[in-house]
């Protein structure tokens, strides 16, 4: 079952980001200048983006280093310049999970360069930044080397399909990292999720690009992508909504998901 957004709960989301702004200017200079520099006002995703289209031809030519070559040749159009901010509506109201975080992906394919492993970490949530690009690693350790709660998060260069922690997680968040993957592999990134989650940790998705272009990365993504490869795995949504708080272009292309795994419902 899934829900939508109430009309009290929409306005709070519209509210915080009118905040965010006020909330950057607290960050250290140096990250804000990062979040100036990198173009977060500027179009991210639209199919004519040339970066798009250069992103496509690296990662298409070779999957196994395309990522690498985007970050060498700094083709980074996923790179929103600062921390999600409905990541950030989540973690103002409370309603984020405490413990063990990852964020698969947290530099090649998602939009924040590490800034939301950053933003979340805390002495109540550690937070691990999973990344198969060294560059992406390197360049996400420098930004956030100095942040006054680097005790509570690491950068690790692995492959999140085959990745094997010691500890598992009470929440996975993944936003643009199921997009960037080719769709023959999603089954295998919802038994990863699965097999990396708590029994009762939670998987948070912001669904991306909602849409019906062709051809990827990114590829188009839809409700019914996330339930056909993660109903299987014993995963429930326990709610859905638009994300009011998407980010210039991608506004009206973004959900918001929370699920949650009912053993008893799990085929596997």
């Amino acid at each position: 079952m899934w829900a939508l957004c109430s009309q009290p709960f929409a306005n709070n989301l519209l509210l915080q980001n009118f905040k965010l702004r006020f909330r950057l200017k607290s960050l250290p200079f140096q990250t804000q200048v990062k979040m100036v520099s990198s173009g977060a006002d500027r179009p991210l995703d639209p199919p004519t983006n040339p970066k798009v289209t250069k992103l496509q031809e690296l990662v298409n030519e070779s999957s196994a280093d395309g990522w690498e070559k985007s970050w060498e040749q700094r083709v980074t159009p996923w790179d929103l310049g600062q921390p999600t901010p409905v990541i950030l509506h989540l973690l103002q109201t409370g309603s984020l999970p405490k413990g063990r975080a990852l964020i698969p992906g947290c530099g090649s394919v998602c939009p924040t360069l590490g800034y939301d492993v950053v933003a979340i970490a805390s002495p109540e949530r550690y937070v691990v930044g999973l990344d198969i690009a060294d560059n992406a690693i390197m360049k996400a350790r420098e930004i956030s080397s100095s942040r006054p709660n680097a005790d509570y998060f690491t950068f690790l260069k692995a492959d999140f399909f085959t990745w094997q922690p010691r500890e598992l997680f009470d929440l996975i968040f993944d936003y643009t990292f199921f997009c960037a993957i080719e769709p023959g592999l999603r089954s295998s990134w919802a038994r990863c999720v699965r097999d990396l989650l708590k029994p009762d940790g939670e998987l948070i998705t912001l669904m991306f690009p909602i849409s019906d272009h062709k051809g990827g990365p990114p590829y188009k993504a839809s409700l019914a992508d996330y339930e056909e490869v993660l109903h299987p795995m014993g995963f429930e949504a326990i709610s859905v909504i638009d994300n009011e708080l998407a980010v210039g272009p991608r506004k009206g292309r973004e959900k918001l998901g929370r699920w949650k795994r009912s053993l008893k419902q799990s085929l596997m």
